[in-house]
């Protein structure tokens, strides 16, 4: 009796330690179990968002590039809709991103408007388009990394002949125009860089790296709101524009100086004085 009343003694002192090192066993079991969930969950996570971008895909872009992407021709053999193959997720993130997709009539030129689809709509659009082909990744762009300096000289050597030195926006030849880059975004400047959208040329890693392309999205944000210390900015058209309309302007306002001075001192005919020099 004695030995069996102090072992029931003892139980009590080791019963907290062993509830607590149960409770901790369980806690780390539901942990361990909560993670490699959260971790299923972000595997399966990009293959849900490419089957939600091509449930999208299918009846908003099908009819024009195909249920697989692989582009269409219409009746008379002209191409409906491109492949999409190997255009990448930075040409889908520029197209939806600036609205220029999806277009009521394939035959339209793409043109700047409202974005069709909400934000989580363009990432599932993007990751399904992505998946297609081997296409260029929308470039993570940090313009706080470029710089402004090295930024303008790379657009003025390579992207003002069609925007404009403003970035205003030119014009192309076969009606195109090159579009005005006052609502661009960085990541949309960088896609457009990387993809060539239009008549617009790619350049990849070979012609910009990555601290160039942050370089170049930072001047184009700068064109937005540039500093003018020289006066006017004449609505930013562009120099050689700017210049002759200063011209045109000031040979106009010299013309009508000296038609007002020619009129002010135009002789008195002799019929009109008098004997005493004075005007009838």
């Amino acid at each position: 009796m004695i030995r069996l009343g102090t072992h029931l003694a003892r139980r009590p002192r080791l019963g907290p330690v062993a509830l607590a090192l149960g409770i901790t066993a369980c806690v780390m079991v539901v942990q361990g179990g909560a993670q490699a969930s959260v971790a299923r969950g972000r595997a399966q996570a990009p293959g849900e968002l490419v089957q939600r971008g091509r449930r999208l895909f299918v009846p908003g872009c099908s009819g024009c590039h195909g249920v697989s992407g692989q582009g269409l021709r219409a009746p008379n053999g002209s191409v409906r809709g491109p492949s999409l193959k190997h255009s990448g997720e930075a040409s889908a993130y520029y197209y939806l991103h600036t609205g220029r997709m999806p277009l009521g009539n394939s035959e339209d030129e793409p043109m700047r408007k409202a974005p069709a689809y909400s934000n989580a709509e363009m990432r599932a659009l993007v990751a399904f388009v992505g998946s297609l082909g081997d296409g260029p990744k929308v470039p993570d762009v940090k313009t706080r990394d470029g710089s402004l300096a090295a930024g303008g000289q790379l657009f003025r050597g390579n992207c003002a002949a069609c925007h404009s030195a403003s970035g205003a926006g030119g014009a192309l030849s076969y009606g195109r125009a090159a579009p005005s880059l006052a609502r661009a975004q960085p990541l949309e400047v960088g896609s457009a860089v990387r993809t060539g959208p239009g008549q617009m040329p790619r350049f990849g890693q070979n012609a910009f790296d990555a601290k160039e392309l942050d370089s170049i999205a930072s001047y184009v944000q700068y064109l937005r709101k540039p500093e003018d210390p020289g006066g006017l900015a004449l609505g930013r058209i562009g120099p050689i524009p700017e210049g002759f309309l200063i011209w045109v302007l000031g040979m106009g306002l010299l013309l009508v100086t000296v038609n007002w001075i020619g009129k002010r001192n135009r002789p008195v005919p002799a019929g009109e004085i008098t004997e005493g020099g004075e005007l009838r």
